[in-house]
């Protein structure tokens, strides 16, 4: 079973620019067609959103986000060059109807959806970077989240911990991390990435010759369990195939074995009722041109469907 690895050195460059994945593939499957309306309910920094607009030039995307900073300082600044072909909606993707009918939105001829975490969040937002010393917040938008993470590794019980690290993270060392994590809250809480990153490394030190840091599986565990990442894609999926017109078409990308594996379950099941025609009868992947250039693309995976 594979799962998401990101590099985090190219994460934190010093430029503030995040390359969308797979965009030949997601207008392809998509189809961008004149006149039509399409969703984009995860804007990130607009590259998948931009690529639509440009591609054809009389259809209109509606973006969501549940980022209000990345809606703010890139979707206000691409809508003022796109004009009324661009409508922005803060909100999370898994209350796409509640969203939707408040904007008295009934239904769009696509949706794409990229689950992955954007290298801009991994830059700016405390607790995402283990390369970065900050808050252990990793909440993606604080405004709809209490729990962080300092708070999660703080509070729960060793056996929840476990949990999160082994089925979330799929972290072999799971049972020994979260006996160094026990010991280390008993003498001070656990505020920082830097903390937590020297506990992980106490247990799992960390090999020169990989690219991946010990406490990878760790941190993309609790990013996953704080933001319910898992759990919003499963109340997405069903919401946004009620919201396709007929022949509209559902793109989802995913990063990693478990979202895939949602996505992979609902779109067969959809189809064996025919409600759905898969048009990736095996999953869509980056080339190797592109992941050479894009570090991202490497664990991206592509499904999509036309609804009947």
């Amino acid at each position: 079973m594979t799962h998401k690895i990101i590099d985090e050195k190219q994460a934190c460059g010093p430029t503030r620019v995040h390359k969308p994945v797979l965009v030949a593939e997601v207008l392809h499957y998509l189809d961008p067609q004149p006149k039509r309306v399409y969703l984009d309910v995860t804007f990130g920094t607009g590259g998948h959103t931009r690529a639509i607009l440009e591609q054809e030039p009389t259809c209109r995307v509606i973006a969501m986000d549940w980022d209000n900073v990345v809606l703010d300082e890139f979707g206000i600044p691409m809508q003022e060059e796109f004009g009324d072909r661009l409508t922005l909606i803060w909100g999370n993707f898994a209350l796409l109807y509640k969203i939707l009918k408040k904007e008295n939105i009934t239904s769009v001829d696509g949706i794409l959806a990229d689950f992955g975490t954007s290298q801009i969040q991994l830059m700016d937002r405390p607790g995402f970077s283990m390369f970065k010393d900050t808050p252990l917040d990793m909440r993606m938008s604080p405004p709809h989240q209490q729990v962080t993470a300092a708070h999660l590794l703080n509070k729960a019980s060793e056996e929840k911990l476990r949990e999160i690290f082994w089925q979330l993270g799929e972290e072999r060392e799971a049972k020994h991390i979260v006996r160094a994590i026990a010991e280390a809250r008993k003498k001070k809480w656990i505020l920082t990435t830097a903390q937590l990153v020297k506990i992980v490394e106490s247990v799992v030190p960390r090999n020169k010759k990989s690219k991946i840091h010990p406490a990878t599986k760790v941190f993309q565990a609790l990013r996953l369990y704080v933001n319910r990442e898992l759990n919003n894609i499963t109340a997405f999926l069903p919401l946004a195939l009620s919201t396709l017109t007929p022949k509209g078409r559902l793109v989802c990308i995913s990063f990693h074995s478990l979202e895939d594996r949602l996505v992979k379950t609902f779109f067969k099941e959809q189809s064996d009722k025919n409600i759905v025609n898969l048009l990736t009868p095996r999953v869509i992947t980056g080339t190797k041109e592109e992941i050479a250039m894009n570090a991202s693309a490497r664990s991206a995976k592509l499904r999509a469907v036309e609804k009947i």
